[in-house]
């Protein structure tokens, strides 16, 4: 797959999108793996989180997604949950506020009555050339989305977690190769990953399983709004297998450590990159 370049106004929306992405909604066929998993999924209304949605709900799992302000994206997801028979619960807000993190889980309590599994997947990114160009709102909003919600998300939500729970967060090979144009961006995706390896140890008493997945180039609605319309165009095909990676093909990984299977699977970092390894 290629693409043409593009660029559209930050979060982005997949209806812009050319070409269109793939989240599975075609293929992805479940075979109850999460049956009755009360779901916490940020960042759910398209890209990856959306991939995930689909997949968690055709195994079984109800979900509360959370995301910014892209309504029409969000409600796509929903539509495709509860055509799966599963619940879908749409809590629009910025996770850059910590007061808006617990009232993301206060709702799930509410809504399930428990957490089984909370996927830490909203981000953000921008693209700068030198460290001078980078505001200092940017950093500080960088962060706040990228870890500081990790972090007030994790502590609201363990309290309501049970033995066999799972918290999974999306990281990024950036941690590991940063290119300098998104410095802050790889900064949080190192402390991500950093993090989910102090949870599995910290919380491992608690029977509550912590693990990460480090996406190579995915194709979602980040890339058109966060990268100069060059960039797009060869994006993804740096990676040994020379294409962006597709939303659809990350799902299984996010299946895998919310499901039981996994029992034994705490503080890996599991890379999905199109070849490209992670340290």
């Amino acid at each position: 797959m290629s693409q043409p370049p593009q660029q559209q106004t930050p979060p982005g929306t997949t209806g812009q999108m050319d070409p269109k992405p793939d989240h599975g909604e075609e293929s992805y066929r479940g075979s109850g793996r999460l049956t009755d998993k009360k779901v916490v999924l940020t960042g759910g209304d398209s890209g990856i989180g959306r991939a995930v949605a689909i997949a968690y709900a055709r195994e079984g799992a109800d979900l509360l997604i959370s995301y910014l302000d892209e309504h029409e994206d969000a409600a796509e997801t929903q539509k495709w949950v509860e055509q799966a028979g599963r619940k879908a619960v749409l809590v629009p807000g910025d996770v850059a506020d910590p007061a808006h993190c617990r009232s993301i889980i206060d709702r799930a309590v509410q809504e399930f009555g428990r957490i089984d599994v909370l996927v830490n997947n909203a981000a953000f990114q921008a693209t700068h050339q030198s460290i001078e160009e980078i505001p200092d709102e940017e950093w500080d909003r960088t962060i706040a989305i990228n870890i500081s919600a990790f972090f007030h998300l994790t502590k609201a939500a363990v309290p309501h977690m049970q033995p066999g729970s799972a918290i999974i967060a999306t990281t990024s090979v950036n941690s590991d190769t940063p290119p300098p144009m998104l410095l802050p961006y790889n900064v949080t995706k190192a402390g991500i990953a950093n993090m989910a390896g102090s949870l599995a140890q910290m919380l491992g008493s608690k029977g509550i399983r912590a693990n990460s997945v480090a996406p190579g180039p995915i194709w979602t609605p980040l890339i058109p709004s966060t990268m100069p319309p060059e960039q797009v165009e060869s994006f993804g095909k740096q990676v040994p297998l020379a294409r962006p990676g597709q939303p659809a093909e990350l799902a299984p990984v996010y299946v895998l450590l919310a499901s039981d299977e996994a029992s034994y699977v705490s503080g890996a970092r599991v890379a999905v990159t199109g070849g490209s390894p992670i340290l």
